[in-house]
């Protein structure tokens, strides 16, 4: 096995221990997303991947960046973190975060395209316009991120099949199949936290 193989089976592993994490809404879930994004970043660099590997650098701040919020939240509210501030996504960020997602995918494929030998420039440009936004939705405790990554792990597991990246195409089927799971159990988290008649 070379340490590249090595290194995805680690890193799939390391994916693993997040999604358990995020299903939970456990506030460790940033801590092991900094340590995921520096695997992911090797791998996907090796495996010509460039849109998905700038989208860790991403993920590597948005999770410093969550971990922070999460925690404050859970201060202010004096309660789990797993109940405090979970909620809708408001109306008036629908049409902005649409708009942010395609505009991220044109110009990420136009990037791609352009500057890059990627073998899926309008694919990988595809995932990570969804993923820059979906993440900054679950930073904010949106239910709907989830929905948002329904949509990037099951595209990704076909991606990932055709570039031979098995070990983490397996960990995105599991992915695709959480992130239902994780909308309910989400939903069930801000009923617990805000019954009727609460904030």
């Amino acid at each position: 096995m070379d340490i590249s193989h090595l290194i995805e089976i680690i890193g799939a592993c390391i994916g693993l221990a997040y999604l358990y994490l995020e299903y939970k809404a456990s506030l460790w879930l940033w801590s092991v997303g900094i340590l995921m994004s520096l695997f992911y970043i090797v791998i996907f660099y090796h495996s010509k991947f460039y849109a998905d590997m700038g989208i860790y650098f991403y993920y590597l701040g948005a999770n410093i960046f969550g971990l922070a919020v999460w925690k404050r939240r859970a201060q202010t509210h004096n309660e789990k973190a797993a109940c405090s501030g979970i909620t809708h996504i408001p109306r008036k960020y629908i049409l902005p975060a649409a708009g942010a997602i395609l505009l991220f995918w044109v110009a990420l494929w136009q990037l791609l395209d352009r500057v890059t030998d990627s073998p899926v420039a309008l694919g990988d440009a595809f995932t990570t316009a969804l993923s820059i936004v979906a993440m900054w939705l679950m930073a904010r405790k949106y239910l709907e991120h989830w929905w948002l990554w329904v949509v990037v792990n099951s595209v990704s597991v076909g991606l990932y099949f055709w570039k031979g990246l098995y070990p983490t195409g397996v960990l995105f089927v599991i992915y695709t199949a959480v992130s239902v799971f994780g909308y309910y159990r989400w939903l069930r988290f801000k009923s617990e936290a805000w019954p009727a008649g609460g904030k």
